[in-house]
């Protein structure tokens, strides 16, 4: 029986080899799960310098609120800027606050209630903002390793093809085939395990960050809300 040279059956085992050598349905799967892993890193940098920079301006604008400068002079200050967090927050309360009172009203308690609001869209519009993307992180930590399974299948299932055509069992044969397709499972981890960490984090810092706007959104409620009482009692008196 003639033996076929080793040349015949050798094969680029190296990953750039093995990519070449895979089918087509296999390689659009590993460019696709390539692609995800790149957008994933991507967003884990720009979550993690936005939520940093998130964080200074919490620190900062609580430093300026708490300092004891006057609401009226903060709100002329921050006004005309575009705001972000707990300065996003107050500008909508401050500025629900101007209109009610030069469209002279006269419910304390609807008054109230529509600073309340105004204060609860800023809070949803900032956590809106906080944690888009984040599902984009979920979607690929849960996915990628099926689609990477995927490829495999497809793979394995096309090794054995060419082993039935070849009429030979060798690991020789076998093996390069099973290393094409086990690849493809290799990406769709590397790119589901970085994103799978990163949400878990940037949910948790997500919400840290919304505590904290939360937090500040209940206490200014109570400041105004003493201010309204006040301003009662001096029409009364």
């Amino acid at each position: 029986m003639e033996t076929l040279p080793l040349e015949a059956v050798t094969h680029d085992t190296s990953i750039w080899g093995l990519f070449w050598q895979a089918g087509w349905v296999v390689k659009l799967v590993m460019l696709g799960l390539l692609a995800a892993s790149v957008w994933t890193w991507a967003i884990i940098i720009d979550k993690l310098i936005s939520y940093a920079r998130m964080r200074s301006a919490l620190n900062s604008f609580e430093q300026v609120f708490w300092s004891g400068q006057s609401l009226e002079e903060l709100y002329r200050t921050l006004s005309d800027r575009k705001t972000t967090g707990m300065s996003a927050i107050f500008v909508a309360a401050m500025r629900e606050w101007k209109k009610s009172f030069e469209k002279g009203a006269r419910s304390p308690l609807g008054l109230q209630n529509r600073i309340d609001k105004a204060m609860d869209l800023a809070l949803t519009r900032e956590m809106e903002r906080l944690e888009s993307r984040l599902g984009f992180l979920a979607t690929i930590g849960s996915a990628a390793p099926f689609i990477g399974l995927f490829g495999t299948v497809v793979g394995i299932m096309t090794s054995f093809q060419a082993i039935a055509g070849s009429k030979s069992t060798s690991l020789a044969v076998v093996a390069p085939g099973i290393a094409e397709a086990l690849l493809a499972t290799a990406i769709g981890l590397l790119a589901a395990i970085p994103a799978v960490i990163a949400y878990n984090k940037l949910s948790s810092d997500a919400g840290k960050l919304g505590l904290r706007m939360e937090g500040f959104a209940d206490e200014f409620s109570a400041i105004l809300s003493r201010q309204i009482d006040e301003k009662v009692v001096q029409k009364a008196a």
